[in-house]
C-alpha cells in the first residue's frame, strides 16, 4: 500500500507539473506539450539581422565549407531545408528508465516543444520565428571543463566539421516551471542577441533530458580570474564600454534587462575583446535572499535587497542593472568585491551595509577623479538618480575611450601569466602529500 501511495503522489505532482505548464503565459512559463512543429516562417525583425551566406541554402545542406561556424551554418540563424525534425523511434515503454518521468512534457520521439517559441532536438533546434540551428553531439568532441555551478556544468568543445573551439552548457532538465522558464528564455535571448558586445550563440540541442546550448568559447576567461593583475584606466575604461554598449543593445533593441551584472558574467578572449553573457536567467534563479549564504557577493542594487526582503520583486529596473555595473567597476578596479563577507557577522550584516552604507569607490591614488565620477554616477543610492546607459555613453569617461588606442591583447597576455603565476604559488604552498609505505 505504501509503495501505491508513493507511486499516486508521484503520479499527481507530475499532472499539477503538467497543469501549470498548461495553464503559463509565455513570459512567466514556458508551456510544453506534444503539440505539432510550427510552420518555419520567413526570419524577422531581429533574426533578420544575421548576416546571410552568399549561396544557396540547399549548397549548405550539400557540404560545409572550412572557414569557421558560419559557414556550416552554425550561428547564422537559418532556415532548415527539413520540413521537420529528425525523429527517433518512440521508447518501448515508460518503464526502467528516469527519462519516463518526463513523457507528459516531451514529444515520445525525443523532441522538446516550447510551442509558440522553439523545438529543441538530438539534431539542433528550430524557432518559431524561422531561425534554426543545426547542431549535435556527434560533431562535438569534448574537452575540459570550463565551469560548474546550480544552472549546470559549461566544456569546451571542438566542433570537428568546422574546427571550431565552443563552449558548450549542459543543463539538466527538471520538472520545476522556473528552470523550465530559464531555458527557452536563455534560447530566445541567445538566438536574436547579435552585437559585437555579447557571446555569439552557435546552437543547441536536446538528449533525453539534457539541454546543451553551444557559444562562442571565450580564451581568456571570465574578468573575475584576471582583475586582480591590476587593471590600468584606459583598459578599465575600454572594459565598461563594451559593458554599456551590450547592456544598451539588449535593453533597447531586445527590451531585456541583464538582472545579474558581475564581472564573472563577463568574458574576455586574447584578442581583448570583451563580451556578456548569462542574461540573468540563472540569476533570477539563484539570487533570492532565501538562497543567499554567507560568502555570497551580492551585486543586488539596495531598492532590490530591500524589495525581495519586503516580497515585493517588482522593484527591479534598469537602474539595478546600473548599480550592478557600477559595482562591477569597483571590483575590477580594486582586484577583489568591494563588501568582503569576511568582515560582516552575518551575511544580513553585509546587505545591510549595501543598503544603507555610503557606496564604495575607486582608489584615489589609482583612478583620475573623471573615472570615480563615472562610477560614482552609477552607485547613487536613488535608483531614479543613476545614470542612463546614454548619459555613461557620453561621459568623458567613455566618450575619450572611443579615441584611445588601448592594447587590450597586451593587457590580457600580461594577465593570464599573473594567473598562470598566482596557480604555480598556490600549488607550491600546499602541504606535501604523505607517501605512501
Amino acid at each position: 500500500m505504501a509503495a501505491f501511495a508513493s507511486r499516486a503522489q508521484l503520479q499527481d505532482g507530475l499532472d499539477a507539473a503538467t497543469a501549470a505548464l498548461s495553464n503559463a503565459s509565455l513570459y512567466s512559463h514556458p508551456v510544453l506539450h506534444n503539440a505539432p512543429p510550427p510552420r518555419l516562417q520567413k526570419p524577422t525583425g531581429m533574426a533578420a539581422r544575421r548576416a546571410r551566406p552568399n549561396f544557396s541554402l540547399r549548397d549548405i545542406d550539400n557540404f560545409i565549407l572550412p572557414d569557421g561556424p558560419a559557414a556550416a551554418g552554425l550561428g547564422a540563424g537559418r532556415p532548415t531545408l527539413l520540413q521537420e525534425p529528425p525523429r527517433r523511434p518512440p521508447p518501448a515503454g515508460n518503464f526502467g528508465s528516469p527519462f519516463s518521468n518526463f513523457s507528459k512534457i516531451v514529444d515520445p520521439s525525443g523532441a522538446l516543444n516550447f510551442t509558440g517559441k522553439a523545438i529543441l532536438h538530438a539534431a539542433g533546434v528550430n524557432f518559431s520565428n524561422g531561425a534554426s540551428f543545426s547542431i549535435n553531439m556527434d560533431q562535438l568532441q569534448l574537452d575540459e571543463e570550463l565551469g560548474k555551478g546550480n544552472y549546470g556544468t559549461v566544456k569546451k568543445v571542438l566542433h570537428k566539421p568546422t574546427n571550431v573551439a565552443m563552449a558548450m552548457k549542459e543543463i539538466r532538465l527538471e520538472l520545476e516551471d522556473a528552470k523550465l522558464n530559464a531555458i527557452i528564455m536563455e534560447l530566445d535571448v541567445l538566438h536574436r542577441a547579435v552585437a559585437p558586445e555579447i557571446v555569439e550563440f552557435y546552437g543547441a540541442f536536446f538528449i533525453e533530458s539534457c539541454v546543451y546550448y553551444c557559444m562562442e568559447y571565450m580564451d581568456a576567461g571570465s574578468l573575475d580570474k584576471l582583475q586582480a593583475a591590476g587593471v590600468p584606466e584606459d583598459v578599465l575604461a575600454r572594459i565598461a564600454a563594451c559593458m554599456v554598449r551590450g547592456l544598451k543593445f539588449l535593453k533597447d533593441d531586445l527590451n531585456i534587462i541583464h538582472r545579474d551584472v558581475k564581472p564573472t558574467n563577463v568574458l574576455v578572449n586574447r584578442k581583448g575583446d570583451v563580451k556578456l553573457c548569462d542574461f540573468g536567467i540563472s540569476g533570477e534563479l539563484d539570487k533570492s535572499l532565501a538562497k543567499t549564504n554567507i560568502g555570497c557577493q551580492s551585486y543586488m542594487a539596495p531598492e532590490r535587497i530591500k524589495g525581495e526582503s519586503q516580497n515585493n520583486l517588482g522593484t527591479y529596473t534598469v537602474s539595478s542593472d546600473v548599480w550592478s555595473l557600477g559595482l562591477s567597476m569597483i571590483e575590477i578596479g580594486l582586484g577583489k568585491y568591494p563588501y568582503p563577507p569576511e568582515t560582516y557577522s552575518n551575511v544580513f550584516a553585509q546587505l545591510t551595509a549595501i543598503v544603507h552604507g555610503d557606496p564604495p569607490d575607486l582608489p584615489e591614488e589609482k583612478y583620475s577623479e573623471t573615472a570615480r565620477e563615472w562610477v560614482a554616477s552609477c552607485l547613487r543610492k536613488d535608483p531614479e538618480r543613476r545614470a542612463t546607459y546614454k548619459e555613461l555613453l557620453a561621459h568623458p569617461f567613455l566618450a575619450q575611450d572611443k579615441t584611445s588606442n588601448v592594447d587590450m591583447a597586451s593587457w590580457v597576455a600580461t594577465a593570464l601569466e599573473w594567473k598562470a603565476a598566482a596557480a604555480a604559488d598556490a600549488l607550491k604552498a600546499l602541504p606535501p602529500v604523505p607517501q605512501s609505505v
